[in-house]
C-alpha cells in the first residue's frame, strides 16, 4: 500500500498538512495502541489479541480498496494502524517460545519476514494495480485474511502460564513513562526512536532523491525498494545469528549505527546506479542487524509475565519514530535541499551511537532487572 498511497490521496488534492497526516497516519496509531494490546496480550493471552488485530487489518485494507473519499481513506488508515499495533505482541509470542540465547534469532525472523513483504509487496501493488483502483487493496485484504485463518488454525496460545495479568486500559503516558523509569529498558527505547527516525527520513525521501539525482522513474525506485528488502531480509535472517554469537548484542548495535552513518553519508557521493547501490546496502545491512538486536535486549531484560506491555512500549517509540522522520525529512527536503534529510539521518544516529558507545546498551550487573528476566550474555 505504502507506494500506492500517495498516488490514491493526491486524486482528492490534499492540502499540505492534509497530506503529511495521511501519510503518518498509519504509524501515529500504532504508536498509541501497540502498548495497549500488549497489555491485552499479557492479560487476555496472545493468541486473541492477534486474531483480533489481524480481522481488523482485514477491514482496513477493504475500506482502502473501496475508499472513495479522503475520509474513508484516513478510515482505512487509522483502523490498519490500530490494528497493526499487534507487532509487540508478535515479539512476545517469538519471546515466549524461544530461550534467551535464541532470542536474537527469534526476532531476526520476524525481521526477514518483513524484509520479504518489502521485496513482493510493491511487485504485487505494481501487478494488481493494472487490474483496477481497488484490486490492490483487495489482494492486501486476502492476504491478511490468510494470515487471520492460518493464525486461527496453528497458532497455539504462548502467554506463560501465572503470568501477571495486567491492568489494561487506553493508552497512557504513563506506561511508556514506566519503562522509561528503568535504566535498561529505557535506553533501548530511546534508541528505537532515534534510530527508527533516522531510517524514516531516508525511506520517505528516498524516491524524491533518487529521482533527482539519477533522473529515475517509479519502476527503478520500485526495484531500488526491493533491493533494500532483500538484503534486510538476508540481514536479518542468516547473518543476525551469527553475528550475536561472534560480537555479542551490545557491541552489534554500536556496529548497525556505524553502518547506518557510514550509508547516509554515502549517499552524498552516489552520482551512479553502483554508488547508490552500495551505499543503500550498507543502510539496509545496518538497519537489519540494529532491529531486531534491539528487540532482543528489551525482551532479555523484560520478565515472562510483561513481555507483551513492554514489547509493545518499545513499538511505540519505533511507531513515533516513523510519524517524526517523514515531516521532517519532508520539511528538510523542500526547505533546504535534496541531500540534507541523509545529513539529518546521519546525526541524529550519530547521537544514537554516541548513546550506545556509552556503556548504556553494555551489560551491567548493577543494572536494575525484573525478576524473571533472561541473563544476559
Amino acid at each position: 500500500m505504502i507506494p500506492l498511497l500517495p498516488l490514491y490521496a493526491e486524486k482528492y488534492h490534499p492540502s499540505p498538512l492534509a497530506f503529511g497526516l495521511l501519510m503518518s497516519s498509519y504509524s501515529a496509531m500504532q504508536f498509541l495502541c501497540a502498548p495497549v494490546l500488549g497489555r491485552l496480550s499479557d492479560r487476555f493471552g496472545r493468541r486473541p489479541v492477534l486474531l483480533f488485530s489481524l480481522a481488523g487489518t482485514v477491514v482496513g485494507y477493504l475500506l482502502f480498496a473501496f475508499a472513495r473519499s479522503l475520509p474513508v481513506l484516513f478510515a482505512s488508515r487509522l483502523l490498519d494502524g490500530a490494528t497493526g499495533g499487534n507487532i509487540g505482541t508478535a515479539h512476545a509470542v517469538i519471546a515466549d517460545t524461544t530461550s534467551p540465547e535464541e532470542r536474537a534469532r527469534g526476532m531476526g525472523l520476524v525481521g526477514m519476514a518483513f524484509g520479504l513483504g518489502f521485496i513482493f509487496g510493491p511487485a504485487i501493488a505494481g501487478f494488481t494495480v493494472g487490474l483496477g483502483a481497488s484490486a490492490p487493496g483487495l489482494a492486501a485484504a486476502s492476504l491478511s485474511f490468510t494470515a487471520f485463518v492460518w493464525a486461527f488454525l496453528k497458532l497455539p496460545e504462548t502467554r506463560p502460564e501465572g503470568g501477571a495479568r495486567a491492568r489494561v486500559g487506553v493508552f497512557s503516558f504513563t506506561a511508556l513513562a514506566r519503562a522509561f523509569r528503568r535504566p535498561e529498558i529505557g535506553a533501548l527505547m530511546l534508541l528505537s526512536l532515534v534510530t527508527t527516525t533516522a531510517f524514516a527520513m531516508f525511506e520517505s525521501t528516498f524516491a524524491q532523491f533518487v529521482s533527482v539525482r539519477l533522473g529515475a522513474g517509479a519502476s527503478t525506485v520500485a526495484w531500488f525498494f526491493v533491493f533494500i528488502g532483500v538484503c534486510s531480509a538476508l540481514v536479518q535472517g542468516v547473518l543476525v545469528r551469527r553475528l550475536v554469537a561472534r560480537v555479542g548484542e551490545a557491541r552489534l548495535v554500536v556496529f548497525g549505527a556505524v553502518l547506518l552513518i557510514s550509508g547516509f553519508v554515502g549517499l552524498r557521493a552516489a552520482d551512479s546506479v553502483p554508488v547508490l547501490l552500495l551505499a543503500i546496502a550498507v543502510i539496509a545491512l545496518g538497519i537489519g542487524i540494529t532491529t531486531p538486536t534491539l528487540s532482543s535486549l528489551v525482551s532479555r531484560r523484560s520478565a515472562a509475565g510483561e513481555q507483551g506491555e513492554i514489547l509493545g512500549a518499545y513499538q511505540s517509540m519505533g511507531s513515533l519514530g516513523r510519524v517524526f522522520g517523514p515531516f521532517g525529512s519532508e520539511n528538510v527536503y523542500f526547505r533546504i535541499g535534496p541531500d540534507w534529510p541523509h545529513w539529518a539521518a546521519a546525526a541524529l544516529e550519530a547521537a544514537a551511537l554516541g548513546l550506545s558507545a556509552t556503556g548504556l546498551l553494555r551489560e551491567n550487573g548493577r543494572a536494575s532487572r525484573a525478576p524473571g528476566a533472561g541473563t544476559l550474555t
